[in-house]
């Protein structure tokens, strides 16, 4: 069967004597960058006031294809520049300079941009099409380099003892602040927010400790020595400041993270990303002693009879039934740091609520603690332009998870949450602002 022929729009003839230039579509200052680098996307040659649309396109490593569009009309000169001019439809409304990077969403459902390999990049193709259409001319195109590996970064494979790590490191001599990663329940090894922490100036150790090589997908105890192994490997690295470390985790990371912090006299400082403020799902023994899993009932979970997604915020036993409270974490008893960030709109379990009860006890304590909650923010916080994934296959449980989030308002909130975690890692492990060269 042949196509059908479409007809395509003819553009105004220009005046007499003037010549039309090449549309071009432009990533400033490169067209290489780190993929937590804000870009400015100009578009030039266009005719005064046209309307044009740009798409955004990215296929992952396993072939999956995200992409995001924006209508924009040209201004008098004929340029378009997204850090002012707005988006009049598509994928997002306004002025949003990074719209076309959060707002991509792949053409299946539920699927999540994740990287895998952090030695290639993710390549952007951003292109210009004529008019608010089918997309059916195109003006101009180029391709954004987006590099999880910063220039002079080592990726160092760690499977020292029992420890199953990637190590990854600055370059130069340091001394640089010390941080170990954690990931969820999903289990793996991890490694695109580490490798995006060391080009930014940190001894960055990417951690498996479930669903990784030898290591069990749910396991039935967690062992605190396995992280106490890990904290003393980083704190022998030569690069690394000697005043101590810190630790951020996701879910069932951030939990960790906390206990860490509380157990193991070499951790500073923690982060807690969409976490609680006692021990999940499997419990954690040190030495003498074992914190429990906080009870849960499966039985409350929710699954959508129109999407088939899980809501799984139920299923944990009161938080604040005292007989719950042997499964708390004594962050209280501390004397490390601790930032805490959460989503409103959480849709994994109430990160919010939880963090709040464990920051209550840190300044009923007089701890020093930062909390900070985002409006329309969803389970899954990551660096920021990695888009919202609203759900996603849970690799462990392998039913369908409803993470939660607003496209704009989780964008903003991964910035900010950015910010804040280099901010606070910088002040409690270097006594020290961020370095103007690694922002």
């Amino acid at each position: 069967m042949q196509p059908v022929p479409r007809h395509k729009k003819r553009a105004a003839p220009l005046p007499a004597g003037r010549a039309r230039m090449a549309v071009q579509v432009m990533v400033l200052p490169s067209p290489r960058c780190l993929f937590d680098d804000p870009v400015q996307i100009r578009v030039v040659g266009l005719l005064p006031q046209q309307a044009v649309t740009l798409r955004a396109s990215l296929v992952d490593e396993s072939g999956e294809l995200f992409q995001a569009h924006a209508h924009y009309r040209a201004g008098s000169s004929g340029e378009l520049d997204l850090s002012c001019s707005p988006a009049l439809g598509g994928s997002y409304l306004g002025v949003e300079p990074m719209g076309l990077l959060w707002s991509l969403q792949s053409k299946a459902p539920y699927k999540r941009l994740a990287k895998r390999n952090v030695l290639t990049p993710f390549c952007v193709d951003l292109e210009v099409y004529e008019g608010h259409g089918d997309m059916s001319r195109l003006l101009g195109k180029c391709t954004n380099e987006r590099w999880f590996l910063g220039e002079g970064v080592k990726r160092i494979s760690v499977r020292e003892g029992n420890l199953k790590a990637t190590l990854f490191l600055p370059p130069g001599p340091g001394p640089f602040p010390g941080l170990i990663d954690l990931y969820g329940s999903g289990g793996g090894l991890v490694e695109y927010r580490a490798s995006l922490l060391a080009s930014r100036g940190f001894v960055t150790l990417a951690l498996a400790y479930m669903a990784f090589e030898d290591l069990p997908a749910m396991p039935e105890i967690l062992e605190l020595g396995y992280f106490e192994e890990a904290v003393n490997f980083l704190r022998k690295q030569q690069q690394v400041k000697g005043t101590g470390i810190g630790v951020l985790g996701l879910s069932k990371g951030a939990d960790l993270a906390l206990s860490m912090a509380t157990f193991l006299p070499g951790v500073k400082a923690a982060v807690s990303i969409s976490g609680s403020g006692f021990n999940s799902f499997i419990p954690l023994r040190g030495d003498g002693f074992t914190v429990p899993a906080h009870p849960y009932d499966l039985g409350r979970m929710k699954t959508s009879d129109e999407s088939g997604l899980v809501d799984f915020s139920d299923v944990l036993h009161d938080h604040m039934d005292p007989a719950t409270w042997d499964c708390r974490i004594p962050v209280e008893r501390s004397l490390a740091k601790f930032l805490f960030l959460s989503g409103l709109d959480d849709r994994n379990w109430k990160s919010d609520l939880y963090c709040q009860d464990a920051v209550q006890r840190l300044q009923q304590h007089g701890r020093e603690v930062e909390f900070c909650s985002y409006s329309g923010a969803g389970h899954l916080l990551e660096p920021p332009y990695l888009p919202l994934c609203q759900a996603s296959i849970h690799r462990v449980l392998g039913m369908f998870v409803h993470w939660g989030g607003q496209w704009r308002e989780h964008a903003k909130a991964q910035e900010d949450a950015w910010r804040r975690i280099q901010a606070f890692f910088w002040q409690h492990l270097m006594d020290s602002d961020i370095p103007k060269s690694k922002l």
